[in-house]
Formats: structure tokens, C-alpha cells, sequence
């Protein structure tokens, strides 16, 4: 059996070649890739500035970009000043409406026009970028913005943001990658169970996101995956708490390095003060599943804020507040008594990014953080849970003075200049909050350089070295939970019947994976299973958000993409090597039973589960959830402890009496991995 072996020591090479690249683009020189330039630092920042619209201020050999173009040298302007003095001196010259916008994070508009009109007229400064654009192209685009950006009255540059773009998906949720990833889902990362990975992959994507002037990421999402119905397990790194805290922190680390600067990435830790206990899964996008549930004393404190924490003691430049909306009556002790809002409530109703309490006495007063809080998207509307019959000025106010310093998917400054003028805050309540979010712009590099080179964003993202490491992720996310038939690794010369359940995607994904198997040429794709010697069947199921709104199911059924009946057949007429798509814990004991072997994958690519399949790759992934016993656990579970420690049997047990517990992973040794 060859098994892969890891390539640190490459992955190193791409990382110095990726920053090396980067530091050429900002020179603007045609240093060799080898010697980068000398970037002499002052104020926290290089020296190397481009201007493509503005002056250029030469004293003696230093060169400064006069972003105001008013043909002095101002202390914004000047690296060699401190940043908080840059940040106080820019503060000082905004008007208020200016402010304003800068309190708000918008998507790139639909068409040129839209986006003229955020960045000219709405003062806005941060962009999320919702597209699958090329790195050239995209890196292309994002010069033209940071021209006209340039060209503004204060010549403040913007920042372009997105969600995680960097992994394998087939199934889109709310946490969407905008574009093709390589790397497997995070849920596979945590299977993985290796930090030095993770840290490499930060390392590498943050190369790439910065080469093509993306500079604030909108993740990762960390919240702890206690409730298995919820929506968004997949993108979770599941429902270990001490996990979860250690893979945030080595991403943290990896995008943003040990203190920002002009190669880092700003993480954006969300969703505060964790999503995962959502009541029945149900989707809290909408009414129906807006309650937050912490029914288990303690639960809070002992479950849910360790990755949050592990965010803020590597630095996190920003943390994003859930829009859950809490209701006492579902909840047990979880606040101390110092904490309520009076002898009989505990927490106020309200949705976090109002919530002064989660904001502020928790999150900054007692778990020290130093960042600035970015609400979630369509809190000032959709999602304004608790807060429905303010008016929009009132919303902005109770946000502003709960700790919230921008505002997500918001393209209107509006009702927060509104709240001014009513009087429901100052102009003095937002200099905090816009100094926060220019402190991360200065410290990024952005007034300096804000442009990039696109044929090096193009160059960066095709690294082979980059490939490899994705690769050996892939393989090392795969978990082999039962084999004690040993039908795998699939050996020699096979006929092999394969078929993906997928809902309404099975036949096309099905032909997918028929066609890279064939591309092995010693096995032999046939039409039925009674041809075959072996079957592999990969199912792919999608959580079935039920109409009566009164759970998210997660059963295997044709509702979550699944035919039972046909999946059974299967596995009665030929050994099969049943493959299960996590991206939640399934209720799988209709299907388990009688697999010859059973595996679980987390979005990777095909061609890793073929080469553990084939025994290219022996299997060392280990789960990040706990697979329930049946429906009836799934109904009975605290939505708010993960399933390793629920107070009963939960979890499945197979007829080898092993648990599909968090943790657990065999190899073809048959051995559970410690």
C-alpha cells in the first residue's frame, strides 16, 4: 500500500514564494522573486507606496501618497507616524456623513453605477465580493475600485471582503464559498485532526486572498455544532469545543500573522456568541427559527465561547454577533446573576448585535476583545429579532451602543445619520467605531498600497506546491468508520457498480464519479449491481427543512436526497462500500447495517475518496460530530451540548459495537485512532 507523505517543507516554498511575490508587487520593482525588497518599517508599516490617481510627496528619498490631494503632507498621510495619531488626524477630517458610511459593509454593487454610488456618494469603504471571479480578473477588478477610491475627497481605500472561498462544496448554505475551492469543507479540516495543516492552509489562502487584494475575510464560522439538525453544521468545524478553539487559532494566526499587516488577511470570527444552539435546526434566517436555546445549565460558558475566546487571544481583528434572538423561557442558568436584566430575566430578547450584554460585558469587558464587532447580514431588517418595532434610526442607536461598530449588507447610511440628527446618538458615539475600522485599514497597508499585481495573483493561486497540500488534506479528511468485512481497500482487477444519491442532482453527479472510476484501468464501471463485484454508493444527502417549520429533518428519506429502499437493494445484492457526505450528522441506521464498509467524507474531492478506496491512502481522519443512534436521539437532544456529551446513549453503535463518536476513526489496521 503506497501512502502519501506530507510536504511541509514545499508548502513552505510556496508560502516565502507567495509573500515574495506579493512584496514584489507592492515595490513596483523588478527585484528577483528570491530577494524580495526591504521593506524598512515605521508607524507599523512599509515605506512602499503607489498612487495612481493622487500626488505623490517626495521628501528627500521618502516617497508619501497626498491622498487629499491638497499638496502638504498630513499625519494620516505620513507612514512614519504612529497609527493611532493617523487614525486620530483622519477621524478629524470626516464629516459626519462620511462616518457614516464608513460604518457600513456592502455587497459590490450589481452594476458600475451601484458602485459608484456606495464609494462616492454613501461614503462606503468595505465591499464583500460575492462572485467567482479568476484571481487575475478578480485582482483586476479590484484595482479599478481602489482607483476610484483613490480619486475620493480623502482618498480612503477600500476594503474588499469575502466569505471563505477555499473549499470543496456541493451543497450551498448561507455560509457560501464564492468560489471553486480545492481544499476540503471545514468539517473536513476538523476531521483531519491536524493543526499543522490547517495552519498550512491559512498560510497559503491568506497568499492568495492578499495577492488579489482581498483583505478581510467574513469567517470562519466557529460556532460550536451542538443542535445536529442545524442548517449550517457544514460549514462549522464541528461540535468539539477544545477542537474548534484550537483549529480557530491557528487560522487567525495563519490569515493574520502574529499582528496585521500589509500581507495579512482580517479574520472576521463569527457568529457570537455561537450559532450552534439553534432551536430544532431550524433556519434562523426566517421568523420561525429565530430562538436561540440553552437548556442546559452552564451550557453557554462551557461549550459555546472557547473558539471565540481562542479568536481573541490570537488577536482577531474583528468578531461577527449572531441574529438568534433569545427567549427565557427556553433557557436555564447561564449568565451571572450580576449580568441579568432583572430578578426574573435573565437575558434580554433581543438579537446579539443588540445586545448589550453579549457585546460588551461579555465579549470585550470579560473575555478582553480588542477588535470591532461586524453585525450579520439583515439585522436592520429581516432579522431585526426583538427589536421589530423600533424604527430604523432607533435599531442603528441600540446597535451602536451595544458594541456594534459596522453593518453588514447594508448599502445605506441613512437611518444611522437619522439617529444622529434625532438625537438618539452623537457624532461622538461613532469616532470609536470608525477610528476601530480605520485602525485595521492602516494597519492592513492599505493607505500605502492598495493595489496588486494581477498576473502575480494569477501565479499565486496556481502554485502546484499549494495543489499538493489541498490534496493531502482531501485524503487526510476522510474517515473509515466500519471495515470488518474487509471488503477495502478495493484491490486488483474490479467490476465496480456505482451510484451517488444526491436529490435531484444524483444522475448527474453519478455520471461524475462513474467517469473518473472508469479512468482507472483496472476497474470496470457496469450498469447494475448484479454485474458488479463491489458496489460504491456515495450519499449525498441535504437537510429537509420540513413546511410545518417545526424541526429540520435529517432522516435519509427521497426529502433529504436519499432512496432508502434502492440503497438497501444495493447492499442486499453486492458488498458495498457505503460513502456518506456529512456535512450534518445523519440518521443513517436504515442504511448502515448492512454495508459491507462505511465511510465518511466532508465536501472532498472525488479523486481522495478513490485513493483511500483503492488503498493509495490509508485512512487517519477522525469524526467531528457524533453520529446520532436513531431518530429518537436526534428528538431528545440538548440543542445546546454536543453530541459526545449529551447525558444519554446517544450516539450510534455499530455491529462491530464501535460508537460513531466525535473523535472516532479507524485505518485499515482496524484500529481506532487515539
Amino acid at each position: 500500500m503506497r501512502k502519501f507523505r506530507k510536504s511541509s517543507s514545499i508548502v513552505a516554498q510556496a508560502v516565502t514564494l507567495a509573500v515574495a511575490c506579493m512584496a514584489l508587487a507592492a515595490a513596483g520593482t523588478a527585484t528577483a522573486v528570491g530577494n524580495p525588497p526591504d521593506f524598512s518599517q515605521a508607524g507599523g508599516k512599509n515605506h512602499n507606496v503607489e498612487a495612481r490617481v493622487k500626488p505623490i510627496i517626495k521628501i528627500g528619498q521618502l516617497e508619501f501618497r497626498d491622498l487629499n490631494g491638497n499638496g502638504k503632507l498630513d499625519t494620516y498621510e505620513d507612514w512614519r507616524k504612529p497609527i493611532d495619531k493617523r487614525v486620530a488626524d483622519l477621524v478629524s477630517r470626516m464629516t459626519l456623513e462620511e462616518k457614516a458610511g464608513m460604518m457600513q459593509i456592502t455587497s459590490l454593487g450589481r452594476t458600475d453605477a451601484d458602485t459608484i454610488n456606495f464609494v462616492g456618494n454613501r461614503h462606503i469603504q468595505h465591499l464583500i465580493l460575492r462572485d467567482g471571479l479568476a484571481p487575475q480578473d478578480n485582482a483586476t477588478r479590484n484595482n479599478k475600485w481602489q482607483e476610484f477610491a483613490e480619486g475620493t475627497r480623502l482618498g480612503i481605500p477600500i476594503v474588499f471582503a469575502s466569505n471563505p472561498r477555499d473549499h470543496v462544496t456541493d451543497t450551498l448554505v448561507y455560509e457560501q464559498t464564492e468560489a471553486a475551492g480545492q481544499w476540503p469543507g471545514t468539517l473536513g479540516l476538523a476531521a483531519t485532526n491536524d493543526l499543522n495543516l490547517v495552519r498550512d492552509f491559512a498560510e497559503i489562502a491568506r497568499g492568495q486572498w492578499v495577492s488579489q487584494g482581498i483583505r478581510k475575510m467574513y469567517g470562519y464560522q466557529v460556532d460550536v455544532a451542538s443542535e445536529p439538525r442545524w442548517n449550517r453544521v457544514q460549514t462549522t468545524f464541528g461540535e468539539g469545543p477544545d477542537l474548534s478553539a484550537a483549529i480557530t487559532r491557528q487560522l487567525v494566526l495563519g490569515f493574520q500573522g502574529q499582528h496585521l499587516g500589509p500581507d495579512s488577511v482580517a479574520e472576521t470570527i463569527k457568529h457570537f456568541p455561537g450559532h450552534g444552539p439553534e432551536w430544532r435546526g431550524l433556519d434562523a434566517h426566517n421568523t420561525w427559527g429565530q430562538w436561540a436555546a440553552y437548556p442546559t445549565a452552564g451550557s453557554l460558558f462551557q461549550y459555546h465561547l472557547a473558539p471565540f475566546q481562542a479568536a481573541v487571544d490570537a488577536g482577531v481583528s474583528s468578531i461577527m454577533s449572531y441574529y438568534m434572538n433569545q427567549d427565557n423561557s427556553r433557557d436555564s442558568f447561564q449568565l451571572p446573576r450580576a449580568w441579568w436584566q432583572s430578578d426574573t430575566q435573565q437575558f434580554e430578547e433581543v438579537a446579539a448585535a443588540y445586545n448589550k450584554t453579549i457585546l460588551t460585558t461579555l465579549l470585550r469587558d470579560t473575555m478582553g476583545f480588542k477588535g470591532y464587532v461586524n453585525t450579520d447580514s439583515g439585522i436592520l431588517s429581516g432579522e431585526a429579532y426583538g427589536v421589530e418595532n423600533l424604527s430604523l434610526p432607533e435599531r442603528f442607536a441600540k446597535a451602536v451602543k451595544a458594541g456594534v461598530s459596522i453593518f453588514s449588507d447594508n448599502n445605506n447610511p441613512q437611518g444611522l445619520l437619522d439617529a444622529v440628527q434625532q438625537g438618539l446618538l452623537t457624532e461622538a458615539d461613532l469616532d470609536p467605531n470608525v477610528a476601530r475600522l480605520l485602525t485595521e485599514m492602516f494597519e492592513l497597508g492599505l493607505f500605502e498600497e492598495p493595489y496588486t499585481d494581477p498576473a502575480t495573483a494569477q501565479t499565486i493561486a496556481n502554485l502546484p506546491q499549494s495543489i499538493a497540500r489541498s490534496d493531502e488534506a482531501n485524503r487526510e479528511s476522510i474517515v473509515l468508520l466500519r471495515n470488518d468485512q474487509n471488503v477495502l481497500p478495493v484491490t486488483g482487477t474490479k467490476k465496480v457498480y456505482v451510484e451517488v444519491f444526491a436529490g435531484a442532482n444524483s444522475a448527474t453527479q453519478t455520471a461524475k464519479l462513474q467517469t473518473l472510476v472508469a479512468t482507472d484501468p483496472s476497474l470496470t464501471v457496469v450498469n447494475t449491481a448484479a454485474e458488479a463485484d463491489v458496489a460504491l454508493v456515495w450519499l449525498r444527502p441535504s437537510v429537509y427543512q420540513r413546511p410545518e417549520h417545526d424541526y429540520n429533518d435529517i432522516a435519509l428519506s427521497t426529502l433529504t436526497g436519499v432512496d432508502v429502499d434502492k440503497v438497501q437493494s444495493i447492499e442486499a445484492t453486492k458488498p458495498t462500500v457505503l460513502v456518506i457526505n456529512l456535512t450534518n450528522p445523519w440518521v443513517i441506521n436504515s442504511v448502515e447495517p448492512n454495508a459491507a464498509a462505511v465511510v465518511a467524507t466532508f465536501d472532498v474531492k472525488a479523486d481522495a475518496l478513490l485513493d483511500v478506496v483503492r488503498g493509495r491512502f490509508n485512512p487517519s481522519g477522525k469524526l467531528p460530530l457524533t453520529i446520532p443512534a436513531n431518530q429518537t436521539a436526534v428528538d431528545n437532544n440538548a440543542p445546546d451540548v454536543p453530541g459526545y456529551a449529551e447525558a444519554f446513549d446517544y450516539a450510534y453503535r455499530n455491529h462491530a459495537n464501535d460508537q460513531y463518536v466525535f473523535g472516532f476513526g479507524l485505518g485499515y489496521d482496524n484500529k481506532h485512532h487515539k
